[in-house]
């Protein structure tokens, strides 16, 4: 599996992945396909969510010649295919095979539902398809999901651009019984409408497709900056600077009183097997305290608690040394860069009740309220000496019970 910035990438061919798909419409199995490009990939370290889902994919095909240098500075090689290429060589397969496709269009964007039904009969005249629109949001309305649901599409395509178009599919995929295949594209219906001109083949080989745009639409200077410059900056500080470095982390001690005894809200990871810990996650460049706020906010889902203490330091590791596996080990590298991480703690009182914690899907399966005794034998082996750590510094701590 290839991997830039976390993110893992298919290495499959265009014509074997088809081959792979022809086989998947005529089954139950139910898959989504995103298309990935360096800005897309840069959002994604913005968006935990967004991170998340695109490493739920089946497959992500690498869009972007940006993708492929990042590949090579990793030893890495992998093909690049459109997202535009791709969405046509989709519909003609889904055309030969007689399934039907329904194409959920930003109702707000350069092509409209004739637009694309006018392109779609002159390039796949005898495809079965329905085209409809709907505002850039998760869930769709009660109308429009019925609409779907009674279409019995097998393939979804979804235009509304990221991160939209992959919360879209992954919220939705199993709500329709038909549907096969989902992916997001973006714009690449634009091109077969002809309403977004595309560079020629040599400028698209040789990677000057961000300057083509350039030209063409000079209010992309930002986003296309993002693309370029600071996507390459970012993997070679991924691929040489920070395997050097430890990453900052805060660790959260939420705690509460029952029956005049403390226990400790544990959470349960979501991408490892019975991996309970207490709530976590990086500074980012925030102060500890701060961060230790964002982090319960996010990952429990509440703001009912009474921040106590923080303590710098409490703890640091090499991700090679705290976990068992090479699968461990590689995927906190692949996600982080970083060889370890430099633990402080940030301690606090919960003051709500079990009704104000929301732990999010992404990072979490379950949680609950443990012993303060108990946590120990509870957390998974390789949290065990930092959490050791934490509950000495909470035992310092002078509290009055209630």
């Amino acid at each position: 599996m290839i991997k830039i910035l976390g993110i893992k990438l298919a290495s499959i061919d265009k014509h074997s992945l088809l081959k792979k798909l022809e086989k998947i419409l005529e089954r139950e199995k139910k898959i989504y396909i995103c298309t990935p490009n360096p800005e897309i990939i840069l959002k994604s370290h913005q968006d935990e969510e967004l991170f998340y889902i695109l490493n739920q994919a089946e497959y992500n095909l690498a869009d972007g010649f940006g993708l492929q240098i990042a590949g090579r500075l990793s030893n890495q090689s992998f093909p690049r295919i459109t997202g535009a290429d791709f969405s046509l060589e989709l519909l003609k397969l889904a055309e030969k095979q007689e399934k039907k496709v329904i194409i959920v269009n930003h109702k707000n964007g350069r092509s409209s539902i004739s637009d694309i039904e006018k392109a779609l009969k002159k390039l796949v005249p005898n495809l079965n398809f329905l085209v409809i629109n709907s505002d850039v949001k998760i869930n769709l309305d009660k109308n429009s999901e019925k609409q779907i649901e009674e279409y019995s599409a097998d393939i979804l395509f979804s235009l509304f651009g990221a991160p939209w178009q992959e919360k879209f599919i992954y919220h939705n995929l199993n709500k329709f019984t038909n549907l096969k295949i989902a992916i997001g594209v973006g714009g690449a219906f634009d091109f077969l409408t002809k309403k977004a001109k595309r560079a020629s083949k040599l400028i698209r080989k040789i990677g000057l497709e961000w300057l083509w745009r350039l030209i063409l639409e000079p209010k992309r200077f930002k986003r296309i900056f993002n693309a370029t410059i600071l996507f390459m900056a970012k993997v070679i500080n991924w691929r040489f600077i920070l395997p050097l470095k430890y990453r900052k982390n805060v660790a959260c001690l939420l705690y509460r009183f029952k029956n005049k005894e403390k226990e400790i809200l544990l959470v349960k990871r979501s991408d490892q097997k019975n991996h309970w810990q207490v709530p976590q996650g990086g500074l980012d460049g925030q102060k500890i305290i701060e961060a230790g706020k964002r982090e319960l906010r996010e990952e429990v889902g509440t703001s009912n608690f009474t921040v106590e203490k923080v303590f710098k330091n409490v703890f640091k590791y090499k991700f090679r040394d705290n976990f068992s596996s090479d699968k461990e080990k590689n995927k906190h590298y692949d996600k982080f860069g970083y060889k370890g991480q430099k633990q402080n703690l940030l301690i606090a009182r919960f003051t709500g009740s079990d009704e104000d914690i929301n732990i999010n899907f992404w990072d979490h399966t379950n949680w609950k309220w443990v012993k303060k005794s108990e946590v120990l034998k509870i957390v998974h082996p390789v949290r065990r000496n930092a959490t050791k750590k934490f509950l000495e510094k909470l035992n310092k701590l002078k509290y009055e019970k209630n």
